[in-house]
């Protein structure tokens, strides 16, 4: 049936696998009158490891993918992408578009009292030393220390959240860190959010830990309310989820790690 207003339209969030979901997860949470489409690029995951021409050519095809279902907002829930492709993105659609990066330095600022905070993330997020501009942009008199993590996200992509090389893994990333005195640390992925349990465990209690998915739905609100693009059905909205890889592994492993339920995957070749 066709969409009667721009309201009804649905959202679009995606990520290269299902990191995304944390701030889908959230998106629903804040606004259940939404309808979501979740688009993961599992065919070519990580996106860490691939270089800036290559993450702004699937982001290409994915955003070509939303414009064929008219999504009236899209949501990069993708670290990666946010770094290297956002304004490619804002290009492309005539739509509200929304980051990851903005909304969790935005957070990491408000918190700080040290004014050192910590930025962990895939090489290619680190790389682009996008944060460090947003940083520096927003406030010169803040102290940033990276670190890329780039076995974090196979680790998640592969359920693999609790084992005691996993806590070794992690360990290992964020020893140089914790010497660094800071207060803040923006998990800089949205796979990250999965490992929280073991970051906090060897990061430590005394650092803030900053997910970028509750921010980000605080900005899609607003954006929709700005726009007047709230949909204001009655009911709850659904959830439609695709892939460009295996739409079975795909359904698995997010029914394992999320509380909602993915009855069906479909698979979209990009």
């Amino acid at each position: 049936m066709p969409y009667m207003s721009l309201n009804e339209k649905p959202i679009g969030v995606f990520d290269s696998g299902f990191g995304g979901l944390t701030v889908l997860y959230k998106l629903v949470e804040v606004l259940p009158k939404e309808d979501f489409i979740y688009f993961g690029d599992t065919a070519h995951l990580p996106y860490g490891t691939k270089s800036p021409r290559e993450i702004k050519r699937f982001v290409v095809k994915i955003i070509d993918f939303f414009k064929s279902l008219k999504v009236k907002l899209v949501v990069v829930a993708c670290n990666s992408s946010s770094a290297v492709a956002l304004q490619e993105v804002r290009k492309r659609v005539n739509v509200p578009v929304v980051g990851v990066i903005e909304p969790a330095v935005r957070a990491a600022l408000k918190n700080t009292k040290s004014r050192r905070i910590g930025v962990i993330g895939t090489e290619v997020t680190v790389k682009s030393n996008a944060y460090k501009i947003a940083f520096s942009s927003a406030n010169h008199n803040i102290k940033i220390f990276q670190k890329a993590c780039p076995l974090f996200v196979p680790l998640v992509e592969e359920g693999l959240l609790d084992k005691e090389f996993t806590h070794s893994i992690v360990r290992y990333y964020l020893d140089e860190l914790k010497k660094m005195s800071i207060d803040q640390l923006v998990l800089g992925c949205t796979h990250y959010p999965l490992l929280k349990k073991v970051i906090r465990e060897v990061i430590g209690d005394e650092v803030e830990l900053v997910d970028s998915s509750v921010e980000i739905s605080k900005e899609v609100s607003s954006a929709l309310e700005t726009k007047n693009i709230k949909n204001i059905q009655k009911y709850d909205g659904y959830r439609k989820f695709f892939v460009s890889g295996s739409p079975s592994r795909f359904q698995q492993r997010a029914n394992k790690l999320f509380d909602f339920k993915i009855d069906e995957v479909k698979q979209v070749k990009l």
